[in-house]
């Protein structure tokens, strides 16, 4: 993993300063480039091959073609080999100068070979061409910005703004914000810079940007044996653990109390029967209920027991909240808005002394249907007059969530039926926004790109759109950027893009069981002769923290001081503040529920006033 940073002409001041910015990310050693038309930066952190002969910027012996790469190829030792084969020849045990010959040899044609998490910037001297490349499921972040004929990318925006970069903030994307948390891809905050899309390469030649996907999840040859289904999912899992263990710094597992941490702890495990492994968790401060909130530290505990693992297990507080907040909203980069956020930005800090390598169990869920939702829709398939019953239901006044919940099932398949259960409500939206700054459709039209492609099976396509939107945008994005903060990867082997596309040849009636809170069936058959049974007799239950409470205690104070007028002079037009400070009110009173909104609006303003933003201009289509 590293940084990496360039632009399409030169400019050795600007470099070093975005060079600067990004140092957490690799903190092990550096590099520049700098020629005609180009200039690149690279901050190393050293995995594989950590000698200087793996140092970037790195350049074919012509010299005609130079590389900044952040990630891991875990099959590069395959590409190698048939390299070789072609009469290409290495001076290193490096992913890097593998990838530098593939692309060199093959081009783009290589790309949909990769198997490995990844963000690149290559340079053709002699086409003087500059590609852009993000991995198919977008574990590596990429940002560019095109300022008039000059490109700009870096793998942080808080680098790409040490160009003067104007900083208007984009009100679609603000609005997108405020009903999903995040803003998905191409968007980010600033109007004028883009993520690159998950599974996308870009090319940047005389001025002009051209980008295309090389990659998109597709509904593939449906698996229709149950057993097939679990026994291909059992051998591709075993094998992307197996692959992702590829390292020269010690490695560790991210374990909760869930099955898909568990499952890469076991597939690990497997690989490694007499080894020591080394597990992390987060539990947290004794409070009201904190039995509730600690159940995936207590899980985690016996795990470790069960798989003989040295385990370490840190306890955040409020006060930790409280002291690291802005610091994790500037590594974020632009808001995402979750509340386990501290708790993630904490285990990377405490646990680097130990390891450089991290396994996460991202992905699982949105694989295999683990989210209640999913069951939700699947059943709503089933009933084709669920629409007039919900009615029916709304009409004689039935209260309560299960009204909400026959609601959003009544919604159409595939779009409605996402915002349905994923996208904040209108009506709590709608009154924290001043007058002219609410745009409804901008949330409809941020996720119509992943409703695009006609399935047959409707629940399987809202588990891969969130593979599209929320996982890259939200999930990942979180993943990155609090452990790079400390210098430290995280490979998500459920996300390795072999399971990935398998999984999605597997109908979604393998995956959802008989009961809301009981998904991923067909994991959970594939995996459970290697799983402790307590593991298996537990509940489905979220990432919970004590956010909530700590609102309506010793955070309440700060979410006063961010959430007013005084605080950020650039958003004092944007929000009505007397309707937030209300909202946290009944929060805080226990009236209402309302952590997400809060959170993401304490979320915005730190990010606002940390940014500097105090000359930003909203900016929107006026069309809508």
């Amino acid at each position: 993993m590293c940084g990496i940073n360039g632009f399409s002409f030169s400019d050795s001041d600007l470099l070093r300063r975005m060079h600067s910015c990004t140092r957490h990310r690799g903190p092990d050693d550096e590099g520049f480039y700098e020629a005609d038309g180009i200039s690149f930066a690279h901050n190393r952190l050293s995995i594989i091959d950590l000698s200087s002969a793996g140092r970037q910027p790195m350049t074919t012996p012509d010299g005609r073609w130079t590389i900044v790469f952040n990630g891991e190829i875990y099959n590069h030792r395959e590409l190698r080999s048939e390299l070789e084969g072609l009469g290409r020849s290495f001076r290193s045990a490096s992913d890097t100068e593998v990838l530098l010959n593939a692309f060199a040899e093959w081009g783009q044609t290589v790309l949909p070979r990769l198997n490995g998490i990844f963000a690149f910037a290559i340079w053709d001297r002699d086409e003087r061409a500059l590609t852009l490349v993000r991995d198919q499921i977008g574990v590596k972040p990429l940002y560019y910005c095109i300022d008039g004929d000059r490109l700009i990318f870096s793998s942080e925006i808080k680098a790409i703004l040490k160009a003067d970069i104007v900083r208007d903030l984009d009100a679609d994307a603000l609005n997108t914000y405020l009903r999903l948390l995040y803003v998905p891809s191409p968007k980010t905050m600033y109007r004028g810079i883009m993520k690159l899309p998950p599974g996308s390469a870009a090319v940047f030649r005389g001025g002009k940007f051209g980008l295309r996907r090389y990659w998109r999840l597709k509904e593939g040859d449906r698996i229709s044996s149950y057993n097939e289904a679990a026994n291909g999912v059992r051998e591709r899992t075993l094998e992307a653990v197996k692959r992702q263990l590829v390292s020269d710094r010690p490695l560790g597992v991210f374990l909760s109390g869930g099955i898909d941490s568990t499952a890469v702890l076991a597939a690990m495990r497997s690989a490694q029967p007499g080894g020591e492994i080394k597990t992390f968790t987060v539990g947290y401060e004794k409070t009201d209920q904190s039995e509730k909130y600690n159940a995936d530290a207590r899980i985690a505990r016996e795990t470790s027991k069960f798989f003989g693992t040295t385990h370490h297990e840190f306890v955040l507080s409020a006060d930790d909240v409280l002291s690291n907040f802005e610091k994790i909203i500037w590594h974020m980069d632009e808001p995402i808005a979750n509340h386990v956020q501290p708790s993630t930005y904490v285990i990377a800090r405490e646990s680097k002394p130990e390891m450089t390598v991290a396994l996460g169990g991202d992905g699982g869920d949105e694989l295999f249907g683990g989210y209640p939702r999913y069951w939700y829709a699947a059943w709503a398939e089933r009933m084709r007059l669920l629409g007039p019953v919900a009615r029916l239901m709304k009409g004689q006044g039935a209260g309560g969530r299960g009204q909400g919940i026959l609601e959003k099932m009544a919604a159409r398949p595939g779009l409605e039926r996402q915002l349905a259960f994923v996208a904040q409500k209108e009506t709590s939206i709608a009154p924290l926004l001043a007058s002219g700054i609410n745009h409804p459709l901008s949330v409809r039209e941020a996720l119509t790109p992943a409703f695009n492609q006609p399935w047959r099976d409707e629940t399987n396509r809202l588990m891969a759109a969130d593979i599209e939107t929320w996982i890259p945008d939200e999930s990942l994005m979180r993943s990155d950027k609090l452990t790079m903060a400390h210098g430290l990867e995280e490979r998500v082997p459920l996300l390795d893009i072999d399971l990935v596309e398998y999984a999605f040849r597997i109908p979604s009636s393998r995956k959802i069981g008989k009961k809301a809170n009981q998904g991923k069936r067909v994991f959970i058959d594939a995996m459970k002769t290697m799983l402790p049974p307590h593991v298996l007799s537990e509940e489905k239950r979220a990432w919970m923290s004590p956010a909530s409470k700590w609102l309506r205690g010793p955070l309440g104070p700060f979410a006063r001081e961010v959430l007013s007028p005084s605080y950020c002079e650039a958003t004092r037009d944007l929000f009505d503040f007397d309707a937030i400070s209300q909202m946290l009110d009944r929060h805080i009173s226990s009236e209402e529920y309302n952590l997400s909104l809060v959170w993401a609006l304490m979320t915005f303003q730190v990010w606002a006033r940390s940014q500097n933003v105090l000359s930003l201009r909203v900016t929107t289509d006026n069309s809508k």
